[in-house]
């Protein structure tokens, strides 16, 4: 496979592998694509949450919440138990 890269990323490249954070071109570009199949499941993640949350909404299933300090105790509490 060949890639072809801007100036500008090229130089990127060529900055990464040489302050020795990556071997080679490859292997930079390999974890670039990892990130990127990380971001994309974490946007699925969050797309279903979110839809769930307005099915919740709609259904009736709300929480009613009255200051910033109770929101953010629900919420944490909720992290801890998922």
């Amino acid at each position: 496979m060949h890639v072809s890269l801007t100036p500008r990323l090229e130089e990127y490249a060529k900055d990464k592998v040489s302050s020795g954070l990556y071997n080679n071109a490859s292997e930079l570009v390999r974890e670039a694509l990892r990130l990127m199949i990380q971001r994309e499941q974490d946007y699925d993640r969050l797309k279903s949450a979110v839809s769930r949350g307005f099915e919740q909404i709609e259904g009736g299933e709300l929480t009613r919440v009255n200051t910033e300090e109770e929101f953010l105790a629900m919420a944490r509490g909720r992290r801890r138990d998922s």
